[in-house]
């Protein structure tokens, strides 16, 4: 199996999503009438996925919690031009991944793809076990492996590819999503998320099952 047949996902919008993004309407309507706490709701909702989405892009904790907190200050700094166009969860990661991106050019810092994450979201241990026949306690060595030369291979793609899979395979935004927050088409996504797989499956060679 290749790395792009083990990454495939389908982006739906669903029933639950339109949900959360009309709750969310409300809130910001309170805020946008003057309700200046009732933002606190919406932080403590997003709180963890902004930082796990800005962590993913920087590898480093102190980094990812003072970009976190950077953001949900630009968003609330400007959240009298939120007109409900796009879902708030959308707008704020745009924020999010914005500033993470300023922050990583000017820093010239490197993002890294963690197999630790996808051992952590459910179901994604499957993942492993496709990537590799390894069992036992030499497997730990071999992700290890495994895990360095993915780094090497994220380090190689450009910060719009590394983010594109960032946002598609760890986060689970789907293309419509991942576009409207880089502010380009579903069809650059697309080229971008099969450029990226393609070369870290070049990449990472004998360690993919074919």
């Amino acid at each position: 199996m290749n790395l792009t047949r083990v990454f495939t996902k389908t982006a739906i919008t669903t029933p639950e999503r339109q949900l959360e993004a009309d709750a969310d309407l409300v809130v910001i309507r309170q805020v946008q009438a003057g309700d200046v706490s009732a933002f606190d709701k919406l932080i403590v909702k997003y709180r963890e996925r902004v930082y796990g989405v800005v962590y993913n892009m920087t590898s480093n904790r102190e980094d990812a919690a003072d970009l976190t907190q950077d953001s949900f200050i630009k968003a609330f700094q400007a959240i009298n031009r939120f007109q409900g166009n796009c879902s708030f969860f959308t707008w704020l990661y745009k924020i999010a991944v914005n500033t993470t991106l300023s922050h990583l050019r000017k820093n010239k810092m490197r993002s890294f793809f963690s197999l630790e994450k996808l051992n952590e979201e459910g179901g994604n241990a499957q993942v492993l076990d496709q990537l590799t026949d390894k069992r036992g306690a030499d497997r730990d060595t071999y992700l290890h492996e495994l895990q360095e030369k993915l780094n090497e291979g994220m380090q190689k793609l450009s910060i719009p590819h590394r983010t594109v899979i960032t946002l598609y395979e760890i986060d689970g935004l789907s293309h419509s999503d991942i576009a409207e927050i880089m502010g380009c088409s579903e069809g650059t996504v697309r080229s971008r998320l099969h450029y990226a797989k393609q070369f870290l499956q070049g990449e990472l060679g004998k360690y993919i099952r074919s």
